[in-house]
């Protein structure tokens, strides 16, 4: 089995801009981490109730299974989708839900559950910690349960004193994942939040539920910010033949993209997550058109992916099929992107986040990502993905 490059074993940096030594900056991280499967213990399921309103988290939310007899649901056979459930009560059952229980193979009992949770929020708390002596203004989450974790997660004493909010939707995933945000609550401020439904379709023409964008829109440090959170449809059945599900998602995440910024060519955009595609897959280049180098970006193609430099480095985020991969990205705006020191925010440093407790030391996983899985043996380990970060910088 290949091993990783050994420069999984330190921290990886691209765009160092002008300090302007001596000069006193204010600086935030925004970044994103893959939490691998982060379930609670309990067998569930989604209810959604088509009577309250879309943005209503009641609208769709997950329930512990022995709840179910207690509410009013309908037999439904039709498509999952938020429009197509205006008006219904139904439940639809989660495929990972059996998995991740003390009854399963897994053993996934409170310790093992305590443990992934203080993981994960030492990983978080530590992103970027560096350079701003803080953790992260906001972070995305990937492979989350429901809400109830995300709640637990930033409860955890390593992120607590924070006081992080959560923005979190529930999708028609297959397995019953989402994404998500997190916010210190001092320093953003949402002002709108939306999960956009990629619909995606099998050979047999059958819908394959997958994981929504979520866009939230706000404003960071008085700074006006939108993010746009991803976790695209994997290469199951093999890259090329799962290649147009994800050019799908690029689409659908450009023309989000877009759309903010005709409303407001100001707004700061955040493009992350995991993309199942490196930055020079056709979905990426061609279909978002996230551009590799700053000298690229135009009003047409204004971009820009910081972790190419990195990709073409050789840098990866994980290993698929004993091959490495920079899956775990961030695309910024190109008014995110300057060679000076200014007023407003702009992009320092972005980084795949490898600190030494992050990476196998042995065997044949060395120099990958130290996940939290071996089967179903837990490790003790944080994720089999590295997490990505950028610092933003400005004149205090």
């Amino acid at each position: 089995m290949k091993k990783f490059s050994s420069l999984f074993a330190i921290i990886f940096s691209i765009m160092a801009f002008s300090q302007q030594q001596g000069k006193l900056r204010k600086v935030a991280t925004v970044g994103f981490l893959n939490v691998e499967n982060l379930w609670d213990t309990i067998r569930s399921a989604d209810y959604i109730d088509g009577t309250k309103d879309i943005k209503n988290p009641a609208f769709h939310r997950s329930i512990p299974l022995d709840s179910i007899k207690f509410l009013e649901a309908e037999k439904y056979d039709g498509v999952w989708s938020d429009g197509a459930l205006i008006g219904k009560k139904v439940v639809r059952y989660q495929s990972g839900a059996d998995e991740f229980t003390p009854k399963s193979g897994k053993n996934y009992g409170t310790k093992v559950y305590k443990a992934k949770l203080a993981n994960e929020a030492k990983v978080i708390s530590e992103m970027g910690a560096q350079y701003t002596k803080t953790a992260p203004a906001v972070v995305g989450l990937i492979e989350v349960e429901n809400r109830q974790v995300i709640q637990d997660l930033v409860n955890e004493p390593a992120l607590k004193k924070y006081d992080y909010g959560i923005i979190h939707y529930n999708s028609y995933d297959y397995r019953g994942i989402d994404v998500a945000l997190i916010y210190q609550k001092r320093r953003f401020t949402p002002t709108n939040s939306l999960k956009k439904e990629l619909k995606v379709f099998g050979d047999d023409g059958k819908r394959e539920y997958t994981r929504d964008i979520l866009v939230v829109t706000g404003f960071l440090d008085n700074e006006k910010v939108a993010f746009f959170m991803n976790h695209w449809p994997s290469r199951r059945g093999g890259e090329a033949i799962s290649l147009p599900k994800r050019n799908a998602a690029a689409a659908l995440l450009k023309q989000q993209m877009d759309s903010v910024r005709a409303a407001d060519p100001s707004t700061k955009l955040f493009a992350m997550g995991d993309f199942n595609d490196d930055p020079v897959s056709s979905s990426l280049k061609n279909y978002l058109k996230a551009q590799p180098s700053p000298k690229d970006l135009s009003d047409t193609n204004p971009y820009l992916n910081l972790m190419y430099p990195l990709y073409k480095k050789g840098v990866a985020s994980l290993a698929y099929q004993d091959a490495p991969n920079l899956f775990d990205q961030i695309i910024v705006s190109k008014n995110l992107i300057t060679d000076q020191v200014t007023k407003d925010y702009s992009v320092f440093k972005a980084e795949i986040f490898a600190p030494a407790y992050l990476v196998n030391k042995e065997g044949n996983y060395k120099g990958y990502p130290f996940r939290s899985w071996n089967g179903d043996q837990f490790t003790g380990g944080y994720s089999d993905h590295f997490p990505a970060f950028v610092v933003l910088q400005k004149e205090p």
